[in-house]
């Protein structure tokens, strides 16, 4: 059931959620959070598509952010709201309100949002693209006790990253985390069927994906070893080796589908590491309310903390930079002059003549004085 509202309020909404409950025969609310996404409009699909997944495992009341930005100049500057109200089989397991916000009440999403929420209901919000440097200092991640972004969708996720640790508050966390749920699963039960001590380690993986660095400073914050982080070519993580007093300790994914286990002195084994939608990335962020201690542990480690082999970006930037540089100046030997010289090997020597015979054959060569005149030919 759908109900579209045009340059409406929060009361009004949620007066068409309650009439919307009533006709399709479900009077109670049965939903146990409420989901805050703040989206564009470019991404809204995948982001409606996800937080409906999501619901089935997690009932909640899903508030969809959407700023729209006028073109003209006077649009900007008339503030209106625009919903629609989704119930039943178009909402998944739950409720979901779309809120398109135009003008200067868009700089304002938190009241728009407020009235909205579930009482006594906890609230999580989700950046799906764009998330702010300061989560829990924005407006709408403010309302919420858990605050989830994707740092894999941003221009540079390693710098964001490290604006997360600068940020970090307690109940944020990130998509790229849970991403590597399953290696760090497979990896610490494959540390329990060995007794050896781990000496050091590398990851793999694609140079722009957070994922690898999450896992490298995860690895080296619990076991306190020299991690480097490699660059392959993907898809996401393709390789966790360990190296350890009793052998080498190796988990490869090529495919993003299947991996390899191999463990010093027992056969290779194959273990399913598939690659998850964004929808089970989000269940799983929804199923703990609390704040993530050890996903704060490994995000404060730091990134420039791990050791590797240089990106491409990286030496790109290098060779630039080599040869914006000026070529290096030979070094110039003085040349002492020849009186210099001679004082100070000892007496003057005789000065030579003033014009000195360019060669032998010249010293034979008359003077003008000393050639016979010319006779001139008689006519004839």
């Amino acid at each position: 059931m759908k109900t579209d509202l045009t340059d409406t309020t929060a009361s009004k909404i949620n007066k068409a959620l309650v009439q919307g409950r009533r006709a399709i025969g479900t009077p109670a609310v049965g939903m146990v959070l409420t989901l805050v996404v703040v989206t564009d409009e470019e991404n809204a699909y995948d982001a409606l598509k996800a937080a409906g997944d999501a619901s089935h495992e997690h009932p909640s009341r899903t508030l969809v952010v959407i700023k729209r930005v006028s073109r003209s100049p006077r649009g900007r500057t008339q503030s209106r709201l625009d919903a629609e109200v989704r119930l039943g089989a178009d909402a998944g397991s739950g409720e979901t309100v779309i809120l398109r916000l135009y003008g200067e009440v868009s700089d304002h999403a938190q009241s728009v949002v407020l009235p909205l929420l579930l009482p006594d209901a906890p609230v999580v919000v989700w950046w799906s693209v764009d998330a702010p440097r300061d989560p829990a200092g924005d407006p709408l991640g403010a309302l919420g006790q858990r605050r989830v972004t994707d740092s894999y969708t941003a221009e540079k996720p390693v710098d964001e990253l490290r604006s997360r640790a600068e940020t970090y508050e307690p109940g944020d966390t990130d998509l790229a985390w849970a991403r590597i749920t399953p290696w760090r699963s497979m990896l610490a039960a494959a540390l329990d069927q060995v007794s050896c001590e781990i000496v050091s380690a590398e990851v793999a993986g694609e140079e722009s994906n957070p994922s690898v660095e999450l896992l490298a400073m995860w690895l080296a914050d619990r076991l306190h070893v020299h991690v480097r982080r490699a660059v392959s070519a993907g898809p996401g993580l393709t390789q966790v080796r360990m190296e350890t007093t009793g052998g080498p300790i190796t988990l490869h994914r090529s495919d993003g589908a299947m991996a390899t286990l191999a463990l010093p002195g027992q056969p290779d084994r194959a273990v399913a590491l598939k690659r998850r939608e964004t929808s089970e990335l989000l269940a799983e962020e929804l199923r703990r309310l609390d704040p993530d201690d050890t996903y704060a542990s490994a995000l404060r480690f730091g990134v420039d903390r791990l050791g590797g082999l240089q990106s491409a970006a990286e030496r790109v930037a290098e060779r630039a930079e080599a040869a914006s540089q000026p070529p290096p100046s030979l070094p110039v030997r003085a040349v002492p002059e020849p009186a210099a010289a001679g004082r100070d090997s000892g007496p003057a020597a005789p000065a030579a003549p003033a014009a000195a015979s360019p060669g032998s054959g010249d010293a034979e060569r008359p003077s003008p004085a000393q050639m016979p005149p010319v006779r001139k030919a008689d006519p004839q």
